[in-house]
């Protein structure tokens, strides 16, 4: 299978887990360039792994470039995904696509009328972990599923105090962090069909408490979300409860729970690729020993796989079928979390108006093609 030649924009924390896997670990990818806003932090990105730095221009003017990963905060994306698009490259991205459903709608758009993919993060509802809980449920393994809960945690004085695009526009709370969870629960049961939510910042004002970052034990302000509470109703007649709590003293302590007429499966961080996924069977009665099962079915990608997401996409391409985390899901997601937000203003329950379709489930030898295809192991 001919490599796609690829190219990443944004150098900070982030692309070294990107790039180290889209050049060791998936073998339908060629990562030849990289570039940043300050052009010292792609040189010596560059220099680390064996690639070029270029200027954003660069990339787009070589026409041997077919893929650019954007890792970069989300306010810029718009504005990047568009010029990639008119330059005829396919385009992926790190959550969110956009800020908003409008900007997002006109880049689907653009790239239909120019026949480009378009995909975005989070890819995490690739791994291991999401795609055993998603193998369980649609084998029938804890029967009609009945509800579900997704909470997590996150203390954001000290995220938000290291990480300063946590600060800026959809830097907050649910779009930043609750997208994972977001893209988890439609991956598991398709499309939201509407939800009521209680959204509110905490503190406008907050101190940095990261230890060694820039402007340690000085205040900052903060004007985006800290805690989400929501009540969805899925397209598919399942309900269940989302919360997510940045106010928290502790980061990520994740409660993602699934309930079914025949057991109970408890999942992992969808913010992580791996973990236990643990399958609790029904008792038949109070006295009944209840015992918990870890689930294995095979699937790969348990560990940190960022950069599955590009060559899940790049795979796609190649054959001509829909990529697994595409453009309508990440719409239908971003869809999801403005909802959110009007419906808390509002305080009733809203519509979500758009839909995506359930992406296709991965496979348990690791291979991105599709069954009949020509297919390649990663």
């Amino acid at each position: 299978m001919e490599k796609m030649r690829t190219a990443v924009v944004g150098c900070g924390a982030i692309s070294d887990i990107y790039i180290a896997n889209m050049i060791q670990r998936f073998d339908n990818l060629k990562v030849v360039a990289c570039c940043a806003n300050h052009f010292e932090h792609a040189q010596k990105k560059a220099k680390q792994y064996g690639i070029e730095a270029r200027t954003y221009e660069e990339i787009l003017s070589d026409s041997s470039i077919e893929l650019v990963v954007i890792l970069t905060p989300a306010p810029t994306h718009e504005g990047l995904i568009r010029q990639a698009l008119q330059a005829g490259k396919h385009v992926y991205t790190e959550k969110t696509m956009t800020l908003s459903t409008e900007s997002a709608g006109e880049l689907i758009a653009l790239a239909k009328e120019k026949g480009r993919y378009l995909g975005a993060a989070p890819d995490t509802f690739l791994g291991a972990a999401l795609q055993t809980a998603r193998k369980a449920i649609d084998a029938g393994l804890i029967g009609e599923v009945t509800s579900f809960e997704a909470c997590a945690n996150r203390d954001l004085d000290l995220l938000a105090g290291m990480f300063s695009f946590l600060r800026m526009e959809g830097g907050g709370i649910c779009y930043d962090f609750g997208v994972y969870y977001l893209t988890a629960l439609v991956s598991l049961f398709g499309p939201v069909d509407s939800l009521v939510a209680s959204v509110r910042n905490l503190a406008e004002t907050r101190t940095n408490t990261a230890h060694g970052s820039v402007g340690y034990g000085e205040p900052f302000s903060y004007q985006n979300e800290s805690q989400v509470f929501t009540i969805l109703r899925m397209k598919n007649g399942v309900t269940g409860t989302f919360s997510v709590n940045g106010d928290s003293a502790i980061n990520d302590q994740a409660l993602f729970t699934v309930y079914g007429k025949k057991g109970i499966l408890k999942l992992t961080d969808p913010n992580c690729f791996g973990g236990d996924v643990l399958f609790i069977p029904a008792a038949k009665g109070f006295d009944e020993e209840i015992k918990p099962q870890v689930l294995d079915y095979g699937f790969p990608y348990g560990e940190n796989s960022r950069g599955l997401g590009p060559a899940e996409m790049a795979a796609a391409i190649r054959e001509g079928r829909t990529a697994r985390a595409d453009a309508q899901m990440a719409y239908h997601v971003l869809d999801v979390a403005g909802q959110i937000m009007e419906s808390s203003k509002e305080g009733r329950f809203v519509n979500v108006a758009s839909t995506c379709r359930r992406p296709e489930a991965m496979k348990t030898d690791g291979t991105l093609f599709s069954e009949g295809a020509e297919r390649a192991k990663y």
